[in-house]
């Protein structure tokens, strides 16, 4: 009987962080179209529902309803295989995002090292959807994903040293700490851009959307999908956008801490305060896929190996020897 409990008591609290992401996977989609609207002078999603809110649902529906297809000549094993892989490694990777000191559904001590796993191992279900396709377009996309995805968790993961460097662990929770004097983000401000940037290339959006790029690959390895197989790519891909904009908010902007230790400002309860900082993030990324147009491959893979690799690796010597001078090095 205590087991039952003991497993009941665990899905209740997996469901406790699940069904808010995939709600808010719902509200940003919306969110996103409202904001490159309002870029482009024009109204977005306004019919379905009170200021169009419902939009996401309706959308959510018709895929539900609409037919699955099956390439003849696909792999379908794999084929099925790949939007699951894809949306369940983007929503496992939320177990060690501490929203409180309290708040957290895992609170490991290799929080990063998890996260850096569970991203890299995302790779794999668009590689499977591109090859299983058995279709040149859905391949070329797919491998174009796999090259700009590794090439930008490098740089990703040289940021993060820097981070860790100030810190001195892997837990999240204790990064999140370390910041109650001062927010990384100033200290550590190019490698905080560098990260946003990077965090662009490795969810695949504007202006380095080449993996789905319609110009030259109608749709990259998503074409030969068709209704909720499609919209589970898209989930994945949101809810990682998410993962990224909170992972940010973590490591640079302080998580659940408040701008100032004020009577005002401790009025907000702390896990509002890493949502308004993850919604920030997000309004940025918005931002950025309505004002900048879209890089080519070559000025992506310069950008990401020429550029953010020696910068970051240059600021990491920078960092641990001017911690190793002052004696600022954290010791545990």
């Amino acid at each position: 009987m205590e087991y039952i409990v003991l497993l009941f008591s665990e899905i209740y609290k997996i469901l406790y962080v699940l069904i808010p992401v995939l709600v808010s996977v719902a509200m940003i989609v919306w969110l996103d179209r409202r904001i490159w609207a309002f870029v482009q002078k024009r109204r977005g999603p306004n019919v379905v529902g009170p200021f169009g809110l419902f939009q996401t649902l309706a959308d959510a529906l018709k895929y539900i309803f609409k037919e699955i297809i099956i390439p003849a000549s696909s792999n379908k094993i794999i084929f099925i295989l790949a939007p699951i892989v894809t949306m369940t490694l983007a929503l496992i990777s939320w177990a060690v995002i501490p929203f409180s000191e309290d708040y957290v559904l895992a609170d490991i001590n290799v929080g990063i090292l998890y996260i850096f796993a569970i991203s890299s191992l995302g790779v794999y279900g668009i590689i499977m959807g591109g090859w299983a396709s058995n279709s040149k377009y859905p391949f070329l996309g797919s491998i174009r994903s796999a090259a700009q995805m590794v090439s930008y968790e490098v740089s990703i993961g040289v940021i993060i040293i820097n981070v860790l460097l100030c810190v001195g662990s892997l837990n999240l929770s204790d990064i999140v700490l370390a910041q109650e004097k001062i927010w990384f983000i100033i200290p550590l401000f190019p490698m905080f851009v560098i990260f946003f940037i990077s965090s662009l290339a490795e969810t695949n959006r504007p202006p380095f959307d080449l993996p789905e790029a319609e110009a030259e690959l109608v749709a990259g390895y998503q074409t030969e999908y068709s209704g909720m197989m499609y919209a589970m790519f898209w989930l994945g891909e949101y809810a990682n956008i998410l993962l990224m904009c909170a992972l940010g908010s973590i490591l640079f902007l302080g998580g659940w801490l408040a701008p100032m230790d004020i009577p005002l400002f401790n009025i907000v309860p702390p896990p509002m305060w890493l949502i308004l900082k993850i919604l920030f993030l997000f309004i940025l990324f918005a931002l950025i896929k309505a004002i900048v147009p879209r890089y080519r491959y070559d000025q992506l893979m310069r950008l990401g190996w020429k550029v953010f690799l020696p910068f970051s690796l240059i600021w990491v010597v920078l960092t641990s020897g001017y911690l190793l001078y002052f004696d600022l090095l954290p010791v545990y």
